[in-house]
């Protein structure tokens, strides 16, 4: 057996323990491990779990916190979280190893493999090839409400974007897709004749021994070793309704914990090989891992303006940029109530892996940062603090912009129309149906998956819509009722016009 199939074996065996300390790195791993606790509770975290990998070792895996805040279990390191987009670099690795066996060129054309994918310019639908699915760059604008707030199946979700409007040029922008990952899920499901979460399990779970790990949340809720999702309220954390991705599975439907998410650090910051056996070839691995498109600093993540970098680029289910002159690779992940970060530097075999169950807490990318800093030497910035007033900053910004809002909201002003006569049945080509009722002292718009939005009335015929489930009113948005000449009633919401059915 080589030295490197015996660390991976004794990374298995350890890999139920909370905390795992190597040689040289002790101290800084003890270090770190008290850090995470205090960054912890300084973001208010419920529950995280850290993973810590170098040269094929376990350097830590530990959960930290509880549950919930109504489970107060603690997370160990069997305790599954969702890896939200992070999923994203699974199906990535998918399509690859079906390059590796020449079922599919990343050249191809996307519809010689689906053909009734179609997008709103035909010249787009025939020029779009497979690797334009995971690089955001195919011109189409934010596409989620058909998942957020439409309940639709995949196919349904693709079958769809023939009429969502693109707002750039193919290839001449940048725009985050999640839809694009569900395309390419379907295409991973027609060349493997499997579904995309069988695919996952037999070919990537399995291999690489994630034998708690979930392609999706059906399978994930058979355990009752789970967090539970929560949001910041008015400086309170709560515990909230579950946003399950099944329906973007390609994009960010998985769940894994600990002991697992470090067979697939070791893996991939291994060029793609585990325990002696490389699952993609080299070429495959660089391809992933190489920058594909530029993003603009203006568009990439706010930590931009601490970590100064020179580029910030994505490659195949991976962002990038550079960090104290070394190639960082990272992905998130984030659902309501849930955050997640995998980083890698492969050229030193170091991969990291944080989640948490509270949505929006960015000491994720605050613990990702200490670590490179503390394991090569960096310096010892106290990234959490850092961040916070950062995002802090940012989320004043955002009460400012909402204050400023409301002091345009025009007082004593009435709906043109009685409130009954805005109720009924609204359709938009692209999302579909909702309908508007009265409900309460006010009114309701339901979405096709028994979403919510409560509406109360701004000024005129506009009014504020705040959505029922995670209901925080400054985080709601306006919703205008249009009349023409004959009363006839359009409702623009989300940014799109609905028709009212008379």
């Amino acid at each position: 057996m080589s030295i490197q199939q015996i660390l991976f074996t004794c990374a298995i065996f350890i890999a139920s323990s909370p905390i795992l300390l190597k040689g040289q790195h002790t101290s800084g791993i003890q270090q770190l491990d008290d850090y995470i606790e205090s960054s912890r509770i300084l973001y208010q975290v419920p529950g995280m779990s850290v993973t810590i990998v170098k040269d094929g070792a376990v350097l830590l895996s530990k959960g930290y916190g509880h549950l919930g805040v109504n489970d107060t279990r603690p997370v160990d390191t069997n305790t599954l979280f969702v890896m939200a987009s992070t999923t994203k670099a699974l199906t990535a690795v998918a399509m690859a190893m079906l390059v590796d066996e020449g079922k599919v060129k990343w050249s191809d054309r996307v519809i010689d493999h689906l053909p009734y994918f179609k997008l709103e310019d035909p010249y787009v639908t025939n020029e779009l090839k497979i690797k334009d699915l995971f690089t955001h760059n195919t011109g189409l604008g934010g596409t989620d409400l058909l998942w957020t707030m439409w309940d639709y199946s995949p196919e349904q979700i693709v079958r769809r974007m023939e009429y969502a409007p693109l707002q750039y040029s193919l290839r001449s922008g940048y725009r985050y897709q999640n839809i694009m990952y569900v395309t390419a899920g379907l295409v991973i499901e027609r060349l493997s004749e499997m579904p995309w979460e069988t695919f996952i399990r037999k070919r990537i779970f399995e291999p690489l021994d994630m034998i708690h790990s979930c392609p999706r949340q059906v399978c994930a809720y058979q355990s009752d070793n789970r967090v539970h999702p929560h949001a910041l309220k008015d400086g309170k954390v709560i515990e909230i309704i579950d946003s399950a991705a099944d329906s973007i599975a390609a994009a960010g439907s998985a769940w894994t914990c600990s002991a697992d998410i470090a067979h697939w650090l070791s893996f991939m910051a291994d060029s793609a090989i585990y325990k002696g056996r490389r699952l993609i070839s080299k070429a495959q691995y660089e391809m992933i891992t190489s920058p594909q498109i530029v993003i603009p600093k203006s568009q990439f993540y706010p930590s931009v303006s601490l970590t100064h970098p020179y580029f910030t680029a994505y490659g195949l289910g991976w962002f990038m940029h550079d960090y104290n002159g070394e190639k960082l690779i990272f992905h998130t992940g984030s659902l309501n109530g849930a955050v997640a970060i995998a980083g890698l530097m492969p050229q030193h075999h170091i991969g990291v892996y944080i989640t948490g169950n509270l949505g929006g807490a960015e000491v994720r990318h605050a613990i990702m940062y200490r670590v490179f800093d503390s394991l090569l030497g960096m310096n010892d910035r106290d990234w959490s603090v850092d961040i916070k007033a950062l995002y802090d900053k940012r989320k004043q910004n955002s009460i400012d912009r909402y204050k400023a809002l409301k002091a345009q909201r025009i007082a004593d002003t009435h709906p043109s129309l009685p409130l009954e006569k805005y109720t009924g049945t609204y359709t938009n080509k692209f999302l579909g149906s909702l309908t508007v009722e009265m409900y309460k002292e006010g009114m309701r718009i339901t979405t096709r998956s028994d979403r919510h939005v409560l509406l109360e009335h701004w000024h005129y015929n506009t009014f504020w819509g705040v959505v029922e489930e995670y209901a925080d009113f400054e985080n709601g948005f306006l919703v205008d009722f249009d009349l023409d000449g004959k009363n006839q009633v359009t409702l623009s919401l989300f940014g799109y016009t609905f028709d009212k059915e008379y």
